[in-house]
């Protein structure tokens, strides 16, 4: 039998929240996940749309590599 284990080496996850600071503490939150298999953030980018009720919606993309 062969046991053969593949690890990550980069992963994009994007977020969505209705505030900066709920945005900022998903992508904190998982920063700290993804340190647990190996992860660091390798780049970020992020947007912010006026929806027509005048309500501010913001994303990111997050991406992230292995530091191996």
């Amino acid at each position: 039998m062969n046991f053969q284990l593949d690890y990550l080496k980069d992963k994009v996850e994007f977020f969505e929240a209705a505030s900066i600071k709920e945005l900022e503490k998903r992508i904190a939150e998982q920063i700290d996940h993804n340190k647990a298999i190996l992860m660091e953030v390798h780049s970020v980018s992020h947007q912010m749309h006026v929806l027509e009720d005048g309500r501010r919606f913001y994303s990111a993309v997050v991406h992230f590599k292995t530091n191996l």
